[in-house]
C-alpha cells in the first residue's frame, strides 16, 4: 500500500476523532468493559487508517460496524471467562467528573449507559446484546447487524426482538434526578457508618437488590441479596467490620450518576479496607438496586483525591 502522506493523516485523525466518543459507547455498550471497548476503538483506528476512506460512504456508519464486530469476539470470549467468575459479575464502572469533556465523559451522559441499564444486557446473549445495542440505540440496519452477525436479516431481527422483551421485562428505572440521587447517597452514608438499621432500612426499596463484584480479589457478597432487611444487615456487618466514618466516602460520578468511592485504606485496627465504588438506581425516591464494585482490577482508574466532584477541603 502506498505511502499515507502525513496530511491526509492528520486529517484522518480528526476525522476519527469526531467519532471517538461515540464508538467508545457502542464498544462499552456490548462489552461492558472500558478497557475492551478501547481497545476495539483503537482497532477501529489502525483498520481505518489501512482502507481508501474515499471510497467509504459514511465514515461513521463503517467504523461503528468495525467496533461492532471487534466487541462482539470479546463479548464471546469475555461469556467464556464469566463462567469461572467468582461470585456476581457487574460491568466496569467509568467514574468521571462533572467538568470533564472528553469522549468517556461525553459517552457517559447518555441514560442507557447508567450501571442499572448495563447489568440488564449482561442477561442477553452476545447476539441479542450486538442487535439490541445497534438498532435501538443506534438505529443500524438489521442488513448491516447481519452482516456484524454473520446470521440473515430476519435472524437478526429476532435478536433484537428477544433482546428489547428481555430489556422490557426487567425495567430498569431511569436516572434520577442529581438532587434526589445526592439526598440519598448522604443519607445511606450517615445510616450505615452511625449503624442506623431504621434509618436504612427506610432508605431501601422493600425488594431492594444489592450486587456485589468482588471477582474472588476481593470480600463480597457471593450472591445477589435481596429484600430491605437482607441488604441492610450486610451492609450494616461491613460497616462494623470496617468501622469506617461517614468522611470516608467520596461523591464521585459513576456512569453519569452519583456514586461513593472508598479508597484502599488500612483501619486504626490494622484492618485493610479494600477501594470500592458504589452507585445505585432509584424508584419512587428510594434505593431499589445497590451496585458495589471491589474487584481492583477494575478499580485501575480511580480520581485523585483533588479531583474528587464535590471535594471542598483544597478550596
Amino acid at each position: 500500500m502506498a505511502e499515507v502522506s502525513t496530511s491526509r493523516t492528520e486529517d484522518l485523525a480528526t476525522e476519527f476523532e469526531r467519532h471517538r466518543s461515540h464508538l467508545v459507547g457502542v464498544a462499552y455498550r456490548i462489552t461492558g468493559s472500558l478497557a475492551d471497548a478501547e481497545d476495539a476503538v483503537q482497532e477501529a483506528w489502525l483498520r481505518l487508517s489501512r482502507v481508501n476512506v474515499a471510497e467509504l460512504h459514511d465514515v461513521r456508519a463503517w467504523l461503528t460496524t468495525v467496533v461492532a464486530r471487534i466487541g462482539l469476539d470479546r463479548l464471546r470470549s469475555a461469556v467464556v471467562r464469566r463462567e469461572r467468575y467468582v461470585g456476581p459479575w457487574l460491568p466496569e464502572p467509568i467514574l468521571t467528573a462533572p467538568e470533564a469533556d472528553d469522549p468517556l465523559a461525553r459517552a457517559v451522559l447518555d441514560d442507557d449507559l447508567r450501571m442499572a441499564a448495563l447489568v440488564v444486557l449482561e442477561r442477553l446473549s452476545p447476539e441479542q446484546r450486538v442487535a439490541f445495542v445497534l438498532h435501538d440505540a443506534f438505529t443500524v440496519p438489521f442488513a448491516e447487524i447481519a452482516s456484524v452477525l454473520g446470521c440473515s436479516v430476519e435472524a437478526a431481527r429476532q435478536h433484537a426482538s428477544r433482546a428489547r422483551r428481555t430489556v422490557a421485562d426487567s425495567d430498569p428505572p431511569p436516572r434520577a434526578a442529581t438532587a434526589e440521587q445526592q439526598r440519598l447517597l448522604d443519607a445511606l452514608a450517615v445510616a450505615v457508618t452511625s449503624g442506623d438499621m431504621d434509618a436504612l432500612v427506610r432508605l431501601l426499596h422493600p425488594e431492594v437488590v444489592v450486587i456485589g463484584d468482588g471477582g474472588g480479589k476481593a470480600p463480597a457478597a457471593g450472591r445477589p441479596l435481596r429484600g430491605a432487611r437482607e441488604a441492610a444487615n450486610f451492609l450494616l456487618g461491613l460497616a462494623r467490620i470496617y468501622r469506617l466514618g461517614a468522611g470516608a466516602f467520596e461523591r464521585v460520578l459513576v456512569n453519569g450518576d452519583l456514586g461513593l468511592l472508598v479508597r484502599a485504606q488500612l483501619t486504626e485496627s490494622g484492618r485493610e479496607v479494600p477501594a470500592g465504588v458504589s452507585v445505585t438506581a432509584v424508584r419512587d425516591g428510594v434505593i431499589v438496586a445497590l451496585y458495589n464494585v471491589v474487584n481492583p482490577d477494575k478499580l485501575t482508574r480511580l480520581p485523585p483525591p483533588a479531583a474528587q466532584p464535590d471535594s471542598r477541603s483544597s478550596r
